[in-house]
């Protein structure tokens, strides 16, 4: 089964809950709270990626996160780190994160690759061309589903090249970074072909712009879970690994409907709140 990996924003400036759990205690109880609603994994971030957002100092994203992770480490969540700074990578798997989740797959900073391989976490490579005040500026694709598969293939010969184990290694296809509305849903329609390359797959669509596309105009960015509820089922169909996504119960609720439509007798009610198994292989010692 698909898992959930729960959003969980230490910011103030994320585009959808920025400052809501900007707090350490209010994030620690978010944390727990997506925990207790089936989220398999808590992806935790110091530093927003949207459109257009400001770069803050590694320093200034470790008093924000490092805390939480070490709060929610220490009671047995699973829990992944949401950076594109080694130095956080490093001090986030010592604090007890299990995955380092790098939108910019390892090119924003050059000593991730190492940081990875010293501390054996899971890496998720997203696709990524720009930083998020450059992003929109570099959206022109071939083929959008071809060029982003082989960025992708061609980032993992490079990390294993530089040390990272093939088997550590989570792909994104990068949905909404340096991508149009119309790159998305290609992208969405083709998420068969990126599972076929042989690797776990992430996909964070979640209340992200081009989901507006089918939203009536004006509607407030929270409606956008509906949508994402759909989008989280079609690549549960497709064979992803996860799927990333701020409305945790929303999401668990859709995916638990087609485990059932998918099978020959309905599951059990304590079958379905608890959410899927989590890989212990990918725990962090």
């Amino acid at each position: 089964m698909t898992l959930i990996m729960g959003v969980l924003n230490v910011t103030p400036d994320s585009f959808s809950d920025g400052g809501r759990w900007a707090a350490t205690d209010a994030a620690i109880e978010h944390g727990l709270l997506l925990h207790a609603q089936g989220a398999d994994l808590i992806d935790v971030g110091g530093e927003s990626t949207r459109p257009g957002a400001t770069r803050i100092t590694p320093a200034e994203e470790q008093n924000r996160v490092i805390p939480v992770v070490t709060e929610l480490a220490r009671q047995g969540l699973c829990l992944s780190i949401d950076t594109l700074n080694a130095a956080t990578a490093r001090a986030a798997a010592k604090a007890g994160a299990s995955i380092i989740n790098d939108v910019s797959g390892g090119l924003a900073d050059p000593d991730m690759a190492a940081v990875v391989d010293d501390t054996g976490l899971n890496f998720v490579v997203m696709h990524w061309r720009a930083h998020a005040q450059l992003m929109d500026t570099v959206t022109e694709y071939d083929n959008v589903v071809t060029d982003v598969m082989a960025a992708l293939s061609a980032r993992v010969d490079v990390l294993t090249a530089a040390g990272v184990a093939r088997e550590r290694i989570v792909l994104d296809p990068g949905l909404g970074f340096s991508k149009k509305a119309e790159h998305n849903w290609q992208l969405i329609n083709r998420l068969d072909a990126f599972v076929a390359l042989g690797l776990p797959i992430l996909v964070g669509a979640s209340r992200k712009r081009f989901l507006a596309d089918v939203l009536p105009v004006g509607t407030p960015v929270l409606d956008r879970d509906l949508p994402t509820a759909v989008v989280s089922v079609l690549a549960a169909q497709a064979g992803v690994w996860a799927v990333r996504v701020h409305d945790v119960a929303g999401t668990r609720a859709a995916l638990n409907v087609l485990s059932c439509a998918l099978q020959s007798t309905p599951l059990a009610a304590n079958e379905l709140s608890g959410g899927a198994p989590r890989p212990t292989q990918w725990n962090h010692d």
